[in-house]
C-alpha cells in the first residue's frame, strides 16, 4: 500500500491526485487500484480533469444541496463537511493495465476536501491479478 500526504489550500476544493496515484501502479503487475481517505471530512471522487470549471461547479452545487450553516446538531461547527463527505464517498476504483491507470480520456482522480484547509493521507492499494 502507498499512502500519499496531500495538503489542501482551501476549506473546500478538488485536488487532483491522479498522477501521484498513476505512479503509485506504474510498472506493476496490478490490476486494480483502490483509492481511500481515511478522513470523515474528505472524499475522493472521479472526474472531468481538464476543465477546472467542473471542480467549481461541484463545489458550488454541494453548497446548495448542503449549506455550511444549516440546523446541524454536531457541535463542531463542520457538520456539512461531514455530510458532504458522505455524498462524494471515501473510496474508489480504478482498472490497471500495463502498469498504467485506466481512466476515461477527461477523467482524473480528485480528493474532494471538505474541511480545510489540511494535510490529508490518500491510500492507494494496489491488487494485483
Amino acid at each position: 500500500m502507498h499512502t500519499l500526504s496531500v495538503k489542501t489550500p482551501r476549506r473546500e476544493c478538488f485536488v487532483d491526485i491522479t498522477r501521484e496515484v498513476a505512479r503509485a501502479v506504474e510498472g506493476t503487475d496490478a490490476v486494480l487500484c483502490t483509492v481511500f481517505v481515511p478522513h470523515t471530512t474528505a472524499g475522493v471522487t472521479i472526474n472531468e480533469n481538464a476543465d477546472p470549471d467542473v471542480a467549481a461547479d461541484l463545489l458550488a452545487h454541494l453548497a446548495e444541496l448542503v449549506p455550511r450553516n444549516g440546523p446541524y446538531r454536531h457541535a463542531e461547527g463542520n457538520s456539512d463537511a461531514h455530510v458532504k463527505a458522505t455524498l462524494v464517498g471515501s473510496s474508489v476504483q480504478v482498472p490497471v493495465a500495463g502498469g498504467r491507470l485506466v481512466l476515461g480520456t477527461w477523467q482524473g482522480i480528485y480528493l474532494a476536501e471538505f474541511d480545510g484547509p489540511r494535510t490529508r493521507k490518500v491510500h492507494v492499494m494496489v491488487h494485483r491479478g
